[in-house]
């Protein structure tokens, strides 16, 4: 069975699916989200939490455990593994997140799989696959992250010291209160860097019917993007034209003949 030589991973559908396995690998070692936190308990301080693709917390973690326990909200349990912050026993259990990384290492081995397929047809119907399948699995992944945020903040501990507090679903960008806590979440590098090798893998895949190698892809994007104004200028023409004389459509004519009166004499 031939294998691709050096010289074929300069084809962007080639390299660049080995870019994005590096990518997905490198994420792991990046924050995917972070948190700050504003409360009144601490006047002049901002807290921050950083939080892995695996049971793993950075950041001031502890101070943000104490002030979520007034209100009876915890990091979850990752079950599975040994986390590196105390676990509550209220805790939700989250048994998926110690395998985060096997997702990440999943992706990363399949998308190295499809860049050295023997053969074009291969190829192109490893990166439908491919991009296809990532999609789902990092949509399935952060639909499961906001399952939880969901059913973290509605299952408050009742015995908080900060009674009365309603059920809340913190999201995964944007901000939110609880009580006199202000919170803000954001997206970290490691979640950046997926993303981008998730859109690579988009790029391979909208040219996985041509052999482009990455010195021509300057080209071709100046090209598309010169060729775009006149593109649009045409459709806009075509759309605005009016029907005139040549191109209007045929209507038959019809003549009534005068009827014959014929020649009366009195």
């Amino acid at each position: 069975m031939q294998r691709p030589t050096l010289d074929d991973f300069r084809e962007i559908r080639r390299g660049l699916p080995v870019v994005a396995a590096l990518l997905f690998v490198a994420a792991l070692a990046f924050p995917m989200w972070r948190i700050s936190v504003d409360a009144v308990q601490y006047p002049s301080t901002t807290l921050r939490v950083s939080l892995y693709a695996y049971p793993h917390l950075a950041g001031d973690f502890t101070e943000m455990a104490r002030l979520n326990h007034y209100v009876g909200f915890y990091f979850p349990d990752p079950v599975l593994v040994e986390p590196n912050f105390p676990v509550e026993e209220n805790a939700i259990d989250v048994p998926e997140w110690a395998l985060g990384p096997v997702a990440f290492i999943a992706v990363s081995l399949l998308s190295v799989f499809v860049a050295v397929a023997p053969t074009t047809e291969k190829l192109k119907r490893g990166l439908k696959y491919q991009f296809g399948g990532t999609v789902l699995v990092f949509t399935v992944m952060l639909a499961d992250i906001q399952y939880r945020l969901w059913q973290a903040g509605h299952t408050l501990d009742p015995g908080a010291p900060v009674m009365g507090v309603d059920g809340f679903t913190p999201p995964l960008w944007g901000q939110y209160q609880v009580a006199n806590i202000t919170s803000v979440s954001r997206f970290g590098l490691g979640a950046y860097m997926a993303a981008t090798a998730v859109g690579l893998l988009a790029v391979s895949y909208y040219y996985r019917n041509r052999a482009a190698t990455f010195s021509e892809l300057p080209a071709r994007l100046r090209d598309g993007l010169t060729g775009l104004p006149d593109a649009v200028q045409n459709r806009l023409g075509r759309e605005g034209d009016t029907d005139d004389e040549g191109d209007a459509p045929h209507r038959p004519t019809t003549t009534v003949a005068e009827p014959d009166h014929p020649d009366t004499h009195s």
